[in-house]
Parts: C-alpha cells; sequence; structure tokens
C-alpha cells in the first residue's frame, strides 16, 4: 500500500496530524518530514522521519524516490504574522515550495491536501456569511501566497490531473502545540495564560470577531476530504469550512465560567489587528457540507471545557487549582 507523505510535520497542524494519520492508518507509513529534527519522543519514535526542504527540488526527489508516496499533505509554511515580518521568505516557502511538491506529485502520481486559509480572503470580501466563491483580494503577504496557492492547486487539477484537494481553514486551537506566529493564535495563547496565571493580555480589540476550528475537528476534516469521492467535489480545492465564530471578549467570558478569577485587559498589537480586521467574522461552509459531508462536532463551550481540562493535566495542575 502507498505511503503518506508530509510536510512541515512538526507544524502546528502537522505534529498533530502525523500522529492521527498513524493511528487512522495502522496499515500505511506515514512519512513525517521537516526542516528540523523532532525532540517529541511520541512523534520522533512512532514511525518515519526525514529531513526535507520543500524549496529544494532535490530534496523532495530523494524522499520521493526512496519511499512509494500516494498521499502528499503539504503543511510546510509560514503563518500570517511571521509572512509579514518576512515577505520574501513567505513568498519562498508559502509558493515557491508547494510549486515544487506540486511538480513532485505530478511526476509520482500523487495526491496533494493544500491548506488554504481565511487569510485568503481581504478586506474587499463580504464578512458576514462569507461565501465559497467570493471576491479574494487580500492585502497580506500570506493571503497572497494562500489565494496564489489556491490557484496553482486548481491548475495542477485541470491540467495534468493531479488529486488536488484543500480546505480554508479558519484559525487553529489546540492544546498540544505552541502557538507559531499566526494572528489567531490569542485564542490558543489565552488558556494557557488563564490556568497558569487567570489573567491574559490580548492583542486583538474585544470585539473581533474571527472564525475558529478545534484541531480535532481540523484533523478530522483534512482526513475526511482526502477519503471523499471524487467525484462528487465540485470545488475540490479551498472548501470553507468553520466551526464556531467568537471575539476575545466572548471567549473570555466562556473561560471565567470554569475560572472565575480569570480577568482579561487589552494591548492591541496594529499589525495583527490589522490583518484580523481583513479576514471575514464567519463563513459559508454549506459547499464543504453538501459535496463531501463536513460537520464539526466542538461548540466555543465543548472546546473551551475541553481545553481547561487538557491543559490543567498537560502542566501538572495540582488538583484543588483546577476549573471547577
Amino acid at each position: 500500500m502507498k505511503k503518506i507523505l508530509i510536510t512541515g510535520a512538526l507544524g502546528q497542524i502537522g505534529s498533530e496530524l502525523t500522529m492521527a494519520l498513524r493511528n487512522h492508518y495502522k496499515d500505511r507509513d506515514i512519512i513525517a518530514t521537516d526542516i528540523r529534527m523532532p525532540s517529541e519522543p511520541a512523534l520522533r519514535d512512532s514511525g518515519p522521519f526525514e529531513f526535507l526542504d520543500c524549496t529544494d527540488p532535490n530534496h523532495i526527489t530523494r524522499v520521493m524516490q526512496r519511499f512509494d508516496i500516494g498521499t502528499i499533505y503539504h503543511l510546510g509554511a509560514l503563518l500570517s504574522a511571521v509572512s509579514e515580518m518576512k515577505p520574501n521568505t513567505a513568498w519562498q516557502i508559502n509558493v515557491n515550495g508547494l510549486y515544487h511538491i506540486l511538480e513532485a506529485a505530478r511526476q509520482y502520481k500523487c495526491a496533494l491536501f493544500f491548506p488554504s486559509s481565511i487569510g485568503a480572503f481581504g478586506p474587499t470580501t463580504p464578512k458576514v456569511d462569507t461565501p465559497q466563491d467570493t471576491i479574494q483580494r487580500p492585502d497580506t503577504m500570506y493571503g497572497i501566497t494562500k489565494v496564489t496557492g489556491e490557484l496553482l492547486c486548481d491548475y495542477y487539477f485541470k491540467k495534468f490531473a493531479v488529486d488536488t484537494r484543500g480546505l480554508r481553514f479558519p484559525g487553529l486551537i489546540s492544546y498540544q502545540t505552541e502557538p507559531g506566529g499566526g494572528t489567531t493564535d490569542y485564542a490558543v495563547e489565552i488558556f494557557y495564560e488563564a490556568v497558569k496565571h487567570k489573567h491574559y493580555t490580548c492583542y486583538l480589540r474585544e470585539n473581533t470577531s474571527l472564525d475558529m476550528m478545534y484541531m480535532p475537528d481540523a484533523l478530522r476534516a483534512m482526513v475526511e476530504l482526502m477519503e471523499a469521492d471524487g467525484n462528487r467535489l465540485v470545488h475540490r480545492n479551498a472548501f470553507n469550512v468553520t466551526a464556531m465564530s467568537f471575539t476575545p471578549a466572548q471567549l473570555g467570558r466562556e473561560i471565567q465560567k470554569h475560572l472565575p478569577q480569570f480577568g482579561m485587559e487589552y494591548s492591541v498589537d496594529p499589525v495583527r489587528q490589522g490583518i484580523a480586521d481583513s479576514w471575514p467574522d464567519n463563513l459559508d461552509d454549506s459547499a464543504a457540507r453538501r459535496e463531501w459531508g463536513w460537520k464539526p462536532k466542538y461548540t466555543l463551550e465543548a472546546m473551551t471545557k475541553d481545553m481547561i481540562a487538557r491543559i490543567s493535566e498537560r502542566i501538572g495542575l495540582p488538583q484543588e487549582q483546577k476549573a471547577r
């Protein structure tokens, strides 16, 4: 049976996707790759790992020739805030890296998953119930690279019949991985600070509404899309998916239900606030629901309860200090 390759396997999504795929496909080798070596024992010892720089075609060729790859999850990329600080590097990794991976998928006849983002939209995009097909004029380098990636994947499907598929992710919330330079990272940081210190200073305005998703839903969405019947897919790439939409103030109030002493203040970062202001408030994901049966499991309430419990356990908080 052909193997699955993951690029960016040590990143925010990749580290959890690697373990999820190894649990899901127990009879298939999951080849994890990144530009640094893993330190987490579970990831390091549970399956093959290879050094791979997706901007270097020679690295990609070496890995493709060594393993019989059938599916690639291409997750190697810079996130939104980092991309604004390093726009040239963002283009090299997010666009040129994807191009090299697409070429490998074409040459070796692989299916390819590419994660897009709500960052692919811009200030002129409808912010409420953002349609699947709408105006995409992002004003950030991250967004520009994501739109370019969506178009490249569509091109490779139509021109070369590469089985490309992808999702436009909202902000992703996880207790397992540290924030990696994304605009929505506050929704992860806030839980750690709430559990540890009962206080958080948020870099976005209190009324900034953004789409979010709990990582277990995101992992399941990727697998379900790649397993879906391709004949049912009208859009194939860049499906809107979402689970919940909230503001920092709303999230703070939900956390206070479990940690009554928790308090928040705000110190707005103009760069990340500007990025957030250009993104949708909430997405219309009806195309994903219709074409491959997407349906989230976690609400804001369920996610908050689970995050607090998981983080408390993760940091070894004494029982008497845990949430009610």
